[in-house]
Formats: C-alpha cells, sequence, structure tokens
C-alpha cells in the first residue's frame, strides 16, 4: 500500500490521525525551502543540422549561449512556467535516482508540483530539504508491488515520468530482487497498468540498444536481460494505451548527486556536454548527461508532436538547448523528418 509522506517546518510539526484513509497513509508533513534565485540565459538562434555517417541517424544540434551554467531557468521563464504550469501535478517514478533527482530540483525550480513515489522517503529529504507540500509530495511505495500503486497515487495527478532502472550486471543495486526483470519489466507493467486515462502525458526512460539485444556489442550489455526487459517494457507501454513518450539514452554522465541537497542539484551542470542530439530508429551510439535526459523529460511532458514518439538522445560538446521549449520542439520535429 502506497504511503504518502508530506514535510512541514519542525515546529509545526503534527501527525493528523485523522487523515489516515484505508488506502494509504500520511506519515508527516515538511515545508519546502523558499525557490532559489536562478541565473538567466541569452540564446541564439543558430541551429545547425549534422549528417552523420552512414547507419546513424541524422542529428540537429541546436545551439544557446548561456550566462551561468546550471540546471536553472531565467526569472522570465520561471514566471512563465509558474502561469502556464499552475495546474500541473507531476508524478515522478524513481525521484532521488540518477536522473530522477535532476528532473525534481527542476521542477521545483520552475515552481511545477511534484509528487515522487520512492522506496525511501528519507533520501527525499537529504536531496531536496524541507518542502510544503504545495511544491511537493512524498509517497513510499515500490513499482514491484502492485498494491502500492492504489488510485490514490494518482489523484490529481496530469503527468507521470518513470525513470527507474538498475545496473545491466548483478552488483550490490541487484540486492533486494532489484534485478532488470523486476524494475524494468515487472516494475513497469504494473505502474502503467495503474495509470489512469486521465493522464496527459507518460515519459518512459529507457536505453538505447533495446531492439538490438541480440546482437554484439549490444548483446554483452543483455547478458543478463537488461536491455530485453527494457524493451518488454517500452512495447507495453506503447501498447497500453496511454498519451507516452519514451526516451532512450546513451551512456549515463554526470551524477548522480547523491547525499546533497536542492541547492547542491539547482547548481549542477552538464560541463562541456550541453549540445543535445536526437535521433529515431535506436541508431544513436554515444553518451549523454543526466541533465540533458531530465531537462528532455521535462519538455516532452507538454511538446504534443513528441506523443507517441520514441526518441533516442545523447549529448556533445556544445552549447544546448537549455531550457528554451522552441529549440527542444525543433531537435524532436527535426528527428522525426529524418
Amino acid at each position: 500500500m502506497a504511503t504518502k509522506l508530506s514535510l512541514c517546518s519542525v515546529h509545526d510539526f503534527t501527525i493528523s490521525f485523522n487523515k489516515f484513509s484505508k488506502t494509504h497513509r500520511r506519515i508527516s508533513h515538511l515545508s519546502l525551502s523558499p525557490p532559489l534565485k536562478s541565473s538567466s540565459y541569452c540564446f541564439s538562434n543558430n541551429i545547425s543540422i549534422s549528417t552523420r555517417s552512414k547507419g546513424e541517424a541524422s542529428l540537429l544540434v541546436s545551439h544557446a549561449v548561456k550566462e551561468d551554467q546550471g540546471i536553472q531557468t531565467s526569472k522570465e521563464n520561471q514566471s512563465s512556467d509558474s502561469n502556464v504550469s499552475s495546474s500541473k501535478l507531476v508524478l515522478v517514478i524513481g525521484g532521488t535516482g540518477g536522473v530522477g533527482q535532476l528532473i525534481v530540483a527542476s521542477l521545483l525550480s520552475r515552481n511545477i508540483k511534484a509528487r515522487v513515489l520512492i522506496r525511501d522517503p528519507e533520501k527525499a529529504k537529504s536531496l531536496f530539504g524541507e518542502q510544503d507540500e504545495n511544491s511537493l509530495q512524498v509517497w513510499k511505495g515500490d513499482t514491484r508491488n502492485p498494491k502500492d500503486l492504489d488510485p490514490a497515487v494518482f489523484e490529481g495527478v496530469t503527468h507521470v515520468i518513470s525513470t527507474t532502472g538498475t545496473t545491466a550486471f548483478p552488483s550490490k543495486r541487484w540486492d533486494g530482487d532489484n534485478t532488470p526483470e523486476r524494475i524494468d519489466w515487472e516494475g513497469v507493467r504494473n505502474l502503467v497498468s495503474a495509470i489512469p486515462p486521465t493522464i496527459k502525458r507518460f515519459v518512459l526512460v529507457s536505453s538505447v540498444g533495446v531492439t538490438k539485444f541480440n546482437e554484439l556489442p549490444w548483446s554483452i550489455m543483455n547478458l543478463f536481460g537488461v536491455l530485453k526487459y527494457k524493451k518488454m517494457g517500452e512495447d507495453f507501454v506503447r501498447n497500453a494505451g496511454l498519451p507516452y513518450t519514451i526516451l532512450r539514452p546513451g551512456r549515463l554522465t554526470d551524477g548522480p548527486y547523491t547525499s546533497y541537497d536542492l541547492n547542491t542539484l539547482l547548481k549542477a551542470t552538464a560541463g562541456q556536454r550541453r549540445a543535445v542530439l536526437i535521433g529515431q530508429g535506436d541508431k544513436l551510439v554515444g553518451e549523454v548527461s543526466r541533465l540533458v535526459v531530465a531537462e528532455a523529460c521535462i519538455q516532452a511532458l507538454d511538446i504534443e508532436l513528441t506523443e507517441g514518439q520514441i526518441y533516442e538522445i545523447n549529448s556533445v560538446e556544445g552549447d544546448g538547448p537549455e531550457s528554451d521549449t522552441e529549440k527542444w520542439t525543433e531537435l524532436f520535429k527535426a528527428a522525426q523528418t529524418q
């Protein structure tokens, strides 16, 4: 059964037994710190298309120049996002993972209400500090357990992003039955089966190479089934009748930023790898910054042409689109026309 954790200031710490229900339990309430001051960005209009070698997709690279690095948005963008997204409630599955934590931090910086479903609610405190319920709601739950995905989890939710995953080869992360089959297949299946039809967009983070898990070198990565099970999860999403977008990142770089607070997450940068490459057809091979993947997930929530589409995504050295929706729209559109 899913458990809801709400956070409030220590002096106002209370547990209301009147609010306990049969479907879920409210644990505690934490208040969040006010939004951080953000940096400003100045974007250029320089957009170029690069044609890759034979066998690779033609990809669009969008260039942008910013005054300060990081995942912060400009004051103007924050104000605009706050007005446009005031009715949004984004449920992030795996919100304390490498990509998920950056998605949550970026949603908070945009004043978009977020709800996270995670196994260890205490981890949310160390990453995001104290947030009030109007900014961040923390629920305890595990997608491997269908009982944790009762309708209360999705009450009021408008969009869902799933970033769950585990290692391709046996490791300590597999402890507790945390295998690719349980996470990338059974967990995704349970989640998608529970999502109500009122959801406006479901974004799934998958992986490049899922359609080639029987071919070298992908078959080596798939020795324990990670690519096969991710593909099974993708197929279930595609056939579920939900408005979906699937993102297949290359090898992830930057982070994860564990045991930090929101201030640290908002100052995270992609270094020099900010230019974005987007393709289709599972032909793209390379690396991608976790910050780029996080931004792509958020952008895909509202860009209509991404509905029902699957994209591979990488990042290379150069200036990128940052949070400019028009530039992201052009990137996604160009990938579909190659």
